[in-house]
């Protein structure tokens, strides 16, 4: 079935967002048909509160060969922490709890951007930040990733923009082991963020990044965002962590200790990593 427009109050206040997601009664609209998991569109509501949320029950996850069973939704919830602890608005509030069809992760619902062709300027289509294009029309600035061939064999070209929201992605990306970063899974939002979502399958202890966000490949990492990174590990390794504590009840010991080898790593050399594995790129893209 599909999830019928509702209207949603809006929430400002992000104690409110997590509350009304953790606590919130669940009403289940529609499935995500596209989702390779169980991907439910619900509306939850809590006092004054209600607000329109995606949930992944663990149950409808599908079984991986690298990744363990029932972990998805743990690793969802642990890639938003880690982007909450470094301070970036990256990943949309996600929580873990239980729900009609048993427990699983919740993350607030992205409203985004449309792309309206009657507003592109001649030659100079309106773009998502990861999209598919001629040569011709790929626009000043931004970065082209892989040359391919569409379906009637014409030449296209995988770009993304070089926009400072990617960027903040693109290395938290690489913090998470982020298995899948497809163009669909960054969303460009109507309040002006941008935020990636589908994070299943990241933070795997043996390297598994693959992204369509590789154009600032051996790029220095900028310092801000590298402020950031040392934020993080602080958090990390400080004995008293909350970040810690809570990783620990989502993902194993060893992907904690790779995830604190990453952010070492990263400081040391701060620099973009290049697509040096065989399969650098998801399959599909979007």
């Amino acid at each position: 079935m599909s999830a019928d427009p509702v209207e949603f109050g809006t929430v400002a206040d992000p104690d409110d967002v997590r509350t009304t997601l953790e606590q919130g009664s669940m009403e289940i609209l529609g499935r995500i048909r596209t989702a390779s998991n169980a991907t439910l569109v619900c509306e939850l509501a809590h006092r004054d509160t209600r607000l329109r949320a995606v949930y992944k029950p663990v149950r409808g996850e599908v079984p991986l060969w690298d990744f363990p069973t029932g972990t998805l939704a743990g690793r969802e919830v642990s890639s938003y922490e880690i982007s909450s602890a470094l301070g970036w608005d990256a990943i949309p509030t996600t929580v873990l709890r239980g729900g009609d069809l048993g427990p699983g992760m919740v993350q607030r619902w992205v409203d985004t951007v449309d792309v309206d062709p009657a507003s592109a300027t001649p030659g100079q289509p309106r773009l998502d930040l990861v999209d598919v294009v001629p040569p011709e029309m790929i626009p000043a600035g931004w970065k082209p990733i892989l040359e391919a061939t569409d379906g009637a064999g014409d030449e296209v070209i995988l770009v993304h923009a070089d926009d400072p929201r990617l960027l903040r992605l693109a290395v938290l990306d690489v913090l998470i082991n982020n298995a899948d970063r497809k163009g669909g899974h960054v969303l460009e939002s109507v309040d002006g963020g941008v935020y990636g979502v589908d994070h299943g399958i990241c933070l795997h202890q043996e390297n598994k990044l693959r992204t369509v966000l590789w154009g600032w490949a051996g790029e220095p990492v900028p310092p801000h965002l590298l402020g950031d990174v040392e934020t993080l590990l602080s958090g990390l390794t400080s004995p008293a962590s909350g970040l810690r504590t809570r990783l620990s009840e989502l993902i194993s010991a060893e992907e904690i200790a790779a995830l604190i080898a990453r952010a070492r790593s990263l400081i040391a050399a701060p620099v973009m990593p290049t697509p040096d594995r065989g399969r650098p790129i998801p399959s599909p893209v979007f």
